[in-house]
This record gives C-alpha cells, sequence and structure tokens, in this order.
C-alpha cells in the first residue's frame, strides 16, 4: 500500500521520455537569416522538459535584452519550449540563450542565434549568463553523495539487525540515528537547493518564496518531500523496532522494514535517469532493487565491523559471531548477485553501444565503476577466508598418548615424556590449533575495512555516474536532429602581439567557423585591440593545413566586409584535426602569425 502511493505520488503525469534532455532543434534555425521576424522562438527536445521563470533570455544587435513573454510549451507539447518576441524586431543577429530541466532532473542550457533581414556587421561576445553557480553546484553535488551513504548506511544496518540477528546490537545503534539525522539534512539541502541548482544561481535564491513554490510541484521537489515523509515513518519504525524484544514479531518488522526501504529507494528512481528513457517500469524496478542491495552489502559491512570491534574474545561472543558471520556472508552474496544483474542492465540501458565505454563521459565514469567494484569483489573474496574459519568450530588436534605396558615390580615406569596435569593416562591431549578466534576476528576486520573504503569511492563515482548525460541519449540526440537544422558554430579565439605599442598591435581574433565540417564552410573574423574594444586591421589572413594527410595550406581567401573579414567557401575535404594559421597585420611591416588547432566533423 505504502509503495503504490508513493509510487502515484511521484509518478503523476510522466511520460516516456530520454534521459537527460538534448535539444533535437530549434525555430529558427541556429544560424539562419530571415527576412522577416518570427513570432516566437521554439524549441524541440528528445524528451519532456521542465520550464522555469527564465527558461529564455534573448539578446539584441546592440546586446541588450529583449523583452519576452512567459515561456511555455508549444500546442501543449511537452517536448518543446516556446517564448513570443516582440512585434517589431530590428535587424540583425539575435542570440538565445534557454535552459529548461530534464525529466530526470537535470538542468540542461544552451545559446544559438539566428538574424533578420541581415547578418550584424561584427561578431560580439555576449555574456549570455553563468550555466552553473560553482557554489550551489558543490553544495548540491556534497548533498546527493551524502544522501546516497545515508540512506545505504541507514538500510544496512537497519537490515543486519534483522536479518543477521545478532544477540548485542548496541553497536549499530549510534550510527543507524546518525544516518537518519544526515539523511533528513542532506535532503533538506537537496530541497532547499533545488531551485538555485535548476537556475544556475546562488545559494541566497533559495529562500525565494515563488522558487521553492516550483520546487515542491516539481517532480525532483515532489520525490524530496516524500522522502521528508518516509523518514518520519522510518523513525516511529525504529523507534518501535527498539522497544519490542519478542520474537513473534520478527516477520511484521521484516515486511514493515522492506517496505519502507523500497519506498525511500523510489524516491531516487522516480526523479533521476530510471525515470525517463527506454523501458521505464523495468529500470525503475531495476534501480529500487540496485539501491537497496547496495545498501544491505555496504551498510552490512559498517555494520559488521562495528559489531566485530566491540566483541570480546569471550567463549559467548565466538559461539554468537561464529552465527552472525556466516549468515551475513550468505546475504551479501545475495546482494552482490541482484547487483550484477541490475547493473548490467543499467549499464547496457545507459550506453547503448560498447564503443561508447570509452567515446563518452558517461563510458568512462562506467568503466571506473566497473574497476572499483572489482577491487570491491577482491576485498569480499578474502574476508571469505576469515568467515569460514569463524564460522567452522574450534580445530583441536588429538595427540594419542602411548598405552602402558605392565613392568616386572620395582621396575621405573617408561615415559616419553612427563604427563600433563590433570590428564589421564590413556586420554588423548587436545592441543589449540594456531591462530585463535581473536585472531580471526581480527583479520577480518581489517578486510572488511578495506572493503567499506573501497565501497565509499564506488558510490562517489556513482554519484558523479548519475549527474552526467548517458552515451544513448547523447547518440539518439545525435540521430534525431532535423536534417535542415544546421550544426553548431566554432568559435576560436587566437590572441596576437606584433610587438607594436599601438591599440592594435595587440589583442586577439574572434574566429567562426561555421559548421565546422567537411565540405563548404563559413568564416567571419573579427580583431579587438588591446582595450577590449574593436579594431581595423589592414589583413587578416587564414589558411588550414592538415598535417595528417599533407592537405593544404588551403587559403580561406577573407575579404574586407568593412569592420570585419569573411568568406562563405571555405573547401575542407577532410575530417580531422586540423592546424589553422591566422595571420593579423596591423600595418605595412607589423604582423604576426598564431597557429590553433580545429577539428573538423565529418
Amino acid at each position: 500500500m505504502l509503495l503504490g502511493t508513493v509510487l502515484v505520488l511521484l509518478l503523476a503525469g510522466a511520460a516516456p521520455a530520454s534521459a537527460h534532455a538534448a535539444l533535437r532543434g530549434t525555430d529558427p534555425d541556429d544560424g539562419s537569416l530571415v527576412r522577416q521576424a518570427p513570432r516566437h522562438v521554439t524549441l524541440t527536445f528528445t524528451e519532456s522538459v521542465g520550464l522555469l521563470d527564465d527558461s529564455f533570455r534573448v539578446f539584441g544587435p546592440d546586446q541588450r535584452r529583449v523583452h519576452t513573454g512567459e515561456a511555455t510549451h508549444a500546442e501543449g507539447r511537452s517536448d518543446t519550449a516556446r517564448v513570443g518576441l516582440p512585434g517589431k524586431l530590428a535587424q540583425g543577429t539575435y542570440t538565445v540563450a534557454w535552459r529548461v530541466v530534464s525529466a530526470d532532473s537535470h538542468p540542461v542550457s544552451g545559446a544559438f542565434s539566428f538574424s533578420v533581414g541581415k547578418r550584424s556587421a561584427t561578431t560580439v561576445q555576449i555574456d549570455t549568463g553563468s550555466t552553473e553557480d560553482p557554489l550551489t553546484g558543490g553544495l548540491n553535488d556534497a548533498a546527493r553523495y551524502l544522501a546516497y551513504l545515508a540512506a545505504a548506511l541507514l538500510v544496512g544496518l537497519a537490515a543486519f539487525a534483522l536479518l543477521c540477528r545478532p544477540a548485542d546490537t548496541s553497536a549499530v545503534r549510534r550510527p543507524l540515528v546518525a544516518s537518519w539525522w544526515t539523511l533528513l539534512g542532506s535532503t533538506l539541502v537537496l530541497l532547499l537547493m533545488r531551485a538555485p541548482y535548476e537556475a544556475g544561481t546562488g545559494p541566497a535564491t533559495a529562500f525565494d518564496v515563488s522558487a521553492l513554490g516550483r520546487t515542491l510541484t516539481g517532480r525532483p521537489g515532489l520525490a524530496l518531500v516524500a522522502r521528508l515523509v518516509l523518514l518520519l515513518l522510518i523513525a516511529v519504525f525504529l523507534l518501535w523496532l527498539s522497544r519490542r524484544r519478542d520474537p513473534e514479531g520478527r516477520p511484521v518488522a521484516l515486511a514493515t522494514g522492506t517496505a519502507l526501504a523500497a519506498a525511500l529507494a523510489l524516491t531516487w528512481a522516480a526523479a533521476e535517469h530510471a525515470s525517463a528513457g527506454i523501458q521505464v517500469p523495468l529500470a525503475m524496478t531495476s534501480s529500487v532493487l540496485h539501491l537497496l542491495a547496495t545498501g544491505v552489502w555496504l551498510g552490512g559491512l559498517v555494520a559488521l565491523l562495528l559489531t566485530l570491534r566491540r566483541r570480546s574474545s569471550g567463549d559467548d561472543a565466538v559461539d554468537d559471531m561464529a552465527e552472525v558471520v556466516p549468515r551475513f556472508s550468505r546475504i551479501a552474496f545475495a546482494s552482490v548477485t541482484v547487483l550484477a544483474v541490475t547493473g548490467v542492465y543499467q549499464s547496457w540501458r545507459g550506453l547503448g553501444s560498447l564503443s561508447a565505454l570509452t567515446g563518452t563521459s558517461y563510458g568512462r565514469l562506467l568503466l571506473a565503476k566497473l574497476a572499483g567494484v572489482a577491487v570491491l569483489l577482491l576485498a569480499a573474496r578474502y574476508a571469505r577466508r576469515w568467515t569460514a574459519r569463524i564460522a567452522a568450530p574450534t580445530a583441536v588436534t588429538k595427540v594419542p598418548v602411548q598405552e602402558r605396558v605392565p613392568q616386572p615390580v620395582g621396575a621405573p615406569a617408561e615415559h616419553d615424556g612427563p604427563d600433563e596435569p590433570g590428564t589421564p593416562d590413556g586420554a588423548p591431549q587436545e592441543l589449540p590449533e594456531s591462530g585463535g578466534a581473536p585472531d580471526i576476528r581480527r583479520r577480518l576486520r581489517r578486510s572488511v575495512l578495506v572493503e567499506v573504503a573501497v565501497a565509499a569511492v564506488v558510490l562517489m563515482i556513482t554519484t558523479v555516474l548519475t549527474g552526467t548525460l548517458p552515451a544513448r541519449a547523447q547518440a539518439e540526440a545525435a540521430r534525431q536532429a532535423p536534417a535542415g537544422a544546421l550544426p553548431p558554430t566554432t568559435l576560436i579565439t587566437v590572441p596576437y602581439d606584433t610587438g607594436t605599442e599601438s591599440v592594435s598591435g595587440r589583442g586577439t581574433v574572434q574566429v567562426t567557423l561555421d559548421p565546422a565540417r567537411v565540405g563548404e564552410n563559413g568564416i567571419q573574423a573579427v580583431a579587438a585591440g588591446s582595450d577590449k574594444g574593436l579594431v581595423v586591421v589592414p589583413e587578416i589572413r587564414i589558411t588550414f593545413t592538415l598535417p595528417s594527410r599533407k592537405v593544404g595550406p588551403i587559403d580561406a581567401e577573407l575579404t574586407d566586409q568593412g569592420g570585419y573579414w569573411s568568406t562563405n567557401s571555405v573547401n575542407l575535404p577532410l575530417a580531422g584535426n586540423w592546424t589553422m594559421k591566422t595571420t593579423v597585420r596591423v600595418s605595412d611591416v607589423d604582423q604576426v602569425s598564431v597557429e590553433r588547432r580545429v577539428r573538423i566533423a565529418p
């Protein structure tokens, strides 16, 4: 019942999507020249997106912001974003900066340009705003990691107490309470930082009432609120559990704890990668099982480590651990099996192809996680050796004593050595095997400590992985780009210094290469002097060379357009890393050449 309630709360209105929204196209097209001013700017994405109060910022040819209407979805389609433009737009180039929120809760942003009537005479860098505030991003990432870690400990410590049934659970009580408070605090931070994280603003905007209200109506905000409610229910459950001593209530406790843990894991699955893309129901089920298995294993390792440290070396402790450790070993093996199955499925779902393992950031992070898991499994295999020794009964060595032979009266007794005190004649002697139980427990503690340390690193990589664009979504965005859309331009900043003291003797050249692909390309080059202002220079010459194929130099043959230099007919016939040589002449005798590497796509 509880699982169903949380599922309905979090998934109401959900639609199939691709994890991380990617821009499919714009209207007007990026880099296009239109005769009449458009009434709207429309973006189309690969999945449904959420809109912000400041989703669009449009800048005119004079670099001033253009007044626009409120951002909406075009024709009710959740995978679009549209904003209205004023009725009269001056001729020139307009820059559109946009920012939306993916269905998997991660904000995405970008910018493009279009021109009305004619292109602006100069290309000027326009500050379209920061894509992310560093402090907000740092707080959000730290809170996400602490939330993952605290949830794993909370689930694992409770599972250890319920499933492994140690006689004394005092070793896990304080860590259990600490993990609950940590999860509560990190969830509150995530809830407050949600609006600044989406908007890319500083933490101070977290207390904006309108922004907080928008957070509480979105899916990520609802997931965090549901997590807070579940934490209150978990607190009541743990309090009830601490006061019960009858073993008959264990099945009820197990069922209730399992439901609460699954619902808690669902608050992550319903607001991250699993909630968008292909096979959403299966992906969310896999994500919940993956999170639960991680918690049972990682939190159980911490519980086992704390319990081993607390145990004394008495016989009762040995007997207790001889039962507890094998139970945890079986539970850990089952958890690893679940992690392997769900991990393979989630990797396939996020990658889409084997080449993405090394060709994308998502794939490389996944490789790092797999390497950490391999180290973790090696450490676990080592720990199982000591687990088996603790589970086995104490070994003894039977040493037979030579049977006495009747001797004549008065004859000296024959001994191979002195009798052990209290050992009856003819009885076997029990000699303890080297390496007692305390030493075995010490070695087991060390191996478990290594597992916990490696698992913490793996969990950190997982946190970064959940915020990275999946390779499958990246490839899907590239496939679904409409044929009429122009690819984004490449902007190269070339600093130059001719050694003269004039304003134009030192500065930068902004080179725009469009579309930076094989075939015909357009180039615009604008010079800025040492005072950052635009300057007019006698000549800018650009040539291209492909050293790997011994092609070039190809002269772009730029022409002076009255303040900037350009051409629309540079043919670059091959893909690869070209060398772009920019020569700036500021007088009849002063000039300098600077080389830059430029990637030309197929």
